[in-house]
């Protein structure tokens, strides 16, 4: 992420121990609230985007490597992937996933934290009940073929399933693990992009394009 902060501008605080308002008496600092985020109409342009499908134990810097040829570029997969906090939007390898869990859960971590639901069709194909709906255990309809007994967890083919919390785990883990990654052939232009984006417009405070002052409250 180093290269990151590299693109982004300065703002200068002023030194409250210095008397002088000059430039030098001012502390640089880069401005981390410059942050670009990648317009809704691109992330749906399939011309500018693909898939990826990240692998057990792959970092950022690993997908950057493989993608642009450079680990520098983690940065990139990440603001393309609408990713802020990779502690929660990265998956976990499988080894690191064991760990979470069984220091989360210790001895519980089969045990069950959430019913869902079986998919049920009528005799003659038709969708009663999608799967996947969260009920809870009790959680009954009628047959859809013999109204008169009703569908449950204690049914021939249970109407609901219990999912432990390693199973949930897993899932939430797994849908991280598709991203949107930017084209090769787009990166010189989004550097670009990214760079005029993060400077500043002219102003009273700009001192250039690249640094702006805080407003002084003794002038």
């Amino acid at each position: 992420m180093a290269h990151y902060f590299s693109y982004l501008p300065d703002f200068g605080y002023k030194n409250p121990l210095a008397t002088s308002n000059s430039i030098s008496n001012y502390i640089l600092a880069k401005n981390i609230f410059r942050r670009v985020k990648i317009k809704d109409d691109a992330l749906a342009d399939i011309t500018f985007l693909n898939s990826y499908t990240i692998s057990d134990g792959e970092t950022p810097q690993d997908v950057a490597e493989e993608l642009y040829g450079d680990l520098k570029y983690d940065w990139i997969v990440l603001t393309v992937a609408n990713i802020m906090n990779v502690r929660d939007q990265w998956p976990m390898s499988n080894r690191a996933l064991w760990k979470y869990c069984n220091e989360k859960y210790g001895g519980d971590i089969n045990a069950t934290q959430f019913y869902e639901t079986r998919e049920v069709r009528d005799a003659e194909g038709r969708l009663i009940l999608p799967a996947g709906k969260v009920v809870d255990r009790s959680f009954t309809i009628p047959d859809p073929d013999t109204h008169n007994i009703n569908l449950s967890i204690d049914s021939d083919i249970p109407l609901v399933i219990g999912v432990s919390n390693w199973l949930a785990e897993t899932r939430k883990n797994e849908k991280n693990r598709t991203i949107k990654v930017m084209k090769r052939g787009y990166l010189t232009t989004f550097l670009l992009d990214m760079r005029n984006e993060v400077f500043y417009k002219k102003g009273s405070q700009t001192i250039d394009r690249t640094t702006k002052l805080a407003s002084n409250p003794e002038i």
